[in-house]
């Protein structure tokens, strides 16, 4: 009896030579390696941004991204694109001006400057004429309006974009007392951070705060709390020190890379943008200003300086420059001062209406942080105003 053939008995033949069959198969296998490769390369990242993720942030999900790729070697990445955004969304010059200035503070209009109790002359306006309230000083709690040891104002400081407002915080050094807090996430150095928020019991005496500078990976400055240095300091940066006397100071630091036994914390980020009384900020817009704009990038910004009765001036707003920034500080009085964070995630600055660190607002509206951010725990070091 002849047997069937294959295809009768139900056997399927392939078709084709065998090395046709592999031929074709081949795109498939490389497909499925390159599928698998892909996987084996990705799986450390996707780890890695898992675990960061899961971690305990008060900062929004999208942020925490941007950082995380920042610091896995995507920061060219991230600085092109936000870059683009910035140039793509910068205000342009001239057009109408502001109509009215938010109200900044709590109390009434201070009184200008005696001989009896230091407080600063009104603010001269960049742009005329002046609207309501410009300039003018007020206090940030209604029961401190008599010596009040934290007075705030507005300007309008750019007549080249009339819309730009900063706000200005002047503090009494010798009423109050500041201190450098450790953020959950920065400095990135191994040391003590406590609450990493303004301390419960500390509260009471709680008058402001406000952000720190940039992140040491990107500043490469020096970080210094409770008279021990844990990232080295760096001559020539500009750094906001506080001393065991309780006195702080904003100057170019030249005394290496350890602290002096005098020096009970201090905080670099870069070159000062004042220097006695006169702009310092180089020209050029390079990234010395910012790992993803340069100093002539409208932006959120914030500084810090100090005037010559030793007493500190913070200014922050949108739209700023370095060069704006360092202007408005001159013209508040500051005769060295340094720039602080920048991008408007970061810049904060909170005053408490109330002891007990009640009813916190921010200077500016326009401030994205809850006016609470410091009051739980934060990924960014920071600085708190206490009533001596």
């Amino acid at each position: 009896m002849r047997a069937q053939p294959a295809a009768a008995r139900g056997v399927r033949l392939a078709s084709g030579p065998p090395a046709e069959r592999r031929a074709l198969s081949a795109p498939s296998r490389l497909r499925r390696v390159a599928l698998v490769a892909g996987i084996v390369l990705c799986l450390p990242a996707t780890i890695s941004y898992a675990y960061d993720m899961g971690q305990p942030s008060n900062a929004v999900l999208g942020i925490r991204s941007v950082e995380w790729l920042r610091d896995h070697g995507a920061a060219g990445l991230v600085a092109k694109i936000e870059s683009i955004y910035y140039s793509l969304t910068a205000p342009s010059k001239g057009g109408p001006t502001l109509k009215a200035l938010p109200r900044v503070g709590y109390g009434s209009r201070a009184p200008s400057g005696s001989t009896t109790e230091v407080r600063p002359e009104p603010l001269t306006p960049f742009i005329s004429p002046a609207l309501p309230e410009e300039g003018v000083w007020r206090a940030t709690r209604p029961d401190l309006e008599a010596g009040a040891p934290i007075l705030v104002s507005t300007l309008r400081d750019q007549p080249e974009y009339p819309r730009a407002l900063a706000g200005i915080a002047w503090i009494n050094t010798s009423r109050t007392l500041l201190t450098l807090n450790p953020g959950r996430l920065e400095p990135s150095v191994s040391l003590p951070r406590g609450a990493m928020d303004v301390p419960t019991a500390q509260r009471p005496q709680l008058l402001a705060t406000f952000n720190s500078g940039f992140k040491l990976s990107d500043d490469h400055g020096g970080f210094v709390l409770g008279g021990r240095t844990y990232a080295q300091m760096q001559d020539g940066q500009a750094t906001l020190v506080g001393y065991t006397d309780g006195s702080v100071n904003v100057i170019n630091w030249a005394y290496g890379s350890i602290a002096p036994a005098d020096v009970s914390f201090a905080r670099q980020n870069l070159p000062l943008i004042v220097n006695e009384g006169h702009l310092t900020a180089n020209d050029a817009n390079d990234s010395e200003w910012g790992a993803t704009v340069g100093n002539a990038t409208l932006v959120w910004r914030s500084s810090i300086g100090i005037d010559r009765r030793g007493n500190l001036i913070y200014v922050a707003g949108e739209d700023q420059t370095v060069a704006s920034l360092a202007k408005a500080l001159v013209r508040a009085g500051a005769v060295r001062a340094m720039e602080l964070d920048i991008n408007s995630y970061w810049v904060s600055f909170i005053a408490y209406g109330a002891p007990g660190a009640e009813q916190p607002k921010n200077l500016l509206p326009g401030m994205e942080r809850s006016a609470t951010r410091y009051l739980e725990p934060d990924d960014r070091d920071f600085f708190a105003v206490y009533a001596r």
